[in-house]
């Protein structure tokens, strides 16, 4: 029987995990995005690091993903709890001007829904770290397994919407879309 904790937090992580691969494969494809975000609140940032740093993230996410663990737990919460502070950091900054890139969507800034998903996925493999399960989790096809897939997929999908999407669907964002979709047609 697989521990607790693992019924409690898998679904956050394996959540956490999924978003990692699906948020560093855009940006290993363009890590611009990125690059001009952590210049946009003065830190340095060069191409080559960001792909270094989105490569890290597909290897942590699939690891993960394959082998759910104390280890690939411990990186998945330090991933989402450098994630946060970033986040943190650019809100208290005054956020930047467009996307980090992550999902490959232009003008998604950070947002306080976004920190707070952040942390809840750092808390979640955290947990995990802490509490590992002591056996394999893909080691047999059980009802419960089939249920937390799903509810990890339905995480993942809500946590994109809240970083990607919802930024989208602000009053700023609103007034912007509309005013560059004025002025395209001017052209």
């Amino acid at each position: 029987m697989v521990l607790a904790m693992w019924s409690l937090a898998g679904g956050p992580y394996l959540a956490a995990a999924v978003l990692l691969v699906l948020a560093g494969v855009p940006k290993l494809a363009d890590p611009m995005p990125l690059v001009r975000a952590l210049r946009s609140v003065q830190l340095p940032a060069s191409r080559s690091v960001v792909r270094a740093v989105a490569a890290l993230e597909v290897v942590v996410g699939t690891a993960a993903l394959l082998a759910p663990g104390r280890l690939t737990a411990a990186a998945v919460a330090l991933s989402y709890l450098t994630f946060s502070a970033f986040v943190a950091f650019v809100l208290r900054r005054g956020g930047v001007l467009g996307s980090c890139g992550c999902f490959g969507k232009p003008d998604t800034p950070p947002t306080v829904a976004h920190l707070a998903v952040t942390l809840l996925l750092t808390v979640s493999a955290a947990a995990l770290a802490v509490s590992p399960p002591r056996e394999s989790v893909w080691s047999s096809l059980t009802g419960e397994l089939v249920v937390l897939v799903g509810f990890a997929a339905l995480l993942a999908w809500l946590a994109y919407l809240v970083m990607a999407v919802l930024p989208a669907t602000t009053p700023a964002a609103v007034r912007s879309a509309v005013s560059g979709g004025t002025s395209a047609r001017r052209s």
